[in-house]
């Protein structure tokens, strides 16, 4: 059985990543997504239960798709469920220069390769850490989650109701 690994911080998850997820889905007959916690972006909005049941819910529709929450390396984890290949959306030129070295540092290592696949342009300008922003400040950013994450970050960050100072 062919399965890809996507890992990703995924906090929150997002269109553009469940629109990956789906790709990889139709190209891979088992799929894991790998949530885990990125030092270099600080304090995480959701912890991993969240996330992973965000996933779950939003991924729901997919066959052969399953959520794990990690925080060693991703080729470790590749290993360990057999993956076959890691999937990385890309959005900008800019993702492609920090996937790329990560990609071939990961070969290096494992022997694993990266597919990279590009994110529809509806998706390109949509990041966690935007979205993240603008939940804080009282904006509605349901257009651009999924149903279930949409309800959690209206449950975390009332629509209108946190200062837009």
């Amino acid at each position: 059985m062919r399965t890809a690994l996507v890992p990703g911080s995924f906090d929150p998850f997002h269109n553009g990543h469940l629109e990956i997820v789906e790709r990889a889905a139709r190209l891979f007959e088992s799929v894991v997504v790998a949530a885990m916690r990125n030092p270099q972006k600080g304090a995480p909005l959701f912890d991993f239960a969240e996330r992973k049941a965000m996933i779950e819910e939003s991924t729901a529709h997919l066959g052969g798709v399953r959520v794990v929450a990690m925080t060693g390396l991703v080729v470790d984890l590749a290993s360990e469920v057999g993956a076959s290949a890691i999937v990385k959306g890309l959005r900008a030129v800019s993702d492609f220069e920090n996937e790329l070295q990560m990609a071939q540092l990961n070969e290096r290592l494992s022997g694993i390769e990266t597919i990279f696949v590009p994110t529809h342009s509806a998706y390109s300008f949509v990041a966690s850490r935007l979205l993240r922003e603008v939940a804080r400040f009282g904006g509605d950013v349901s257009a651009f989650v999924p149903k279930p994450v949409a309800t959690r970050l209206a449950e975390r960050f009332p629509v209108g109701g946190a200062s837009r100072g």
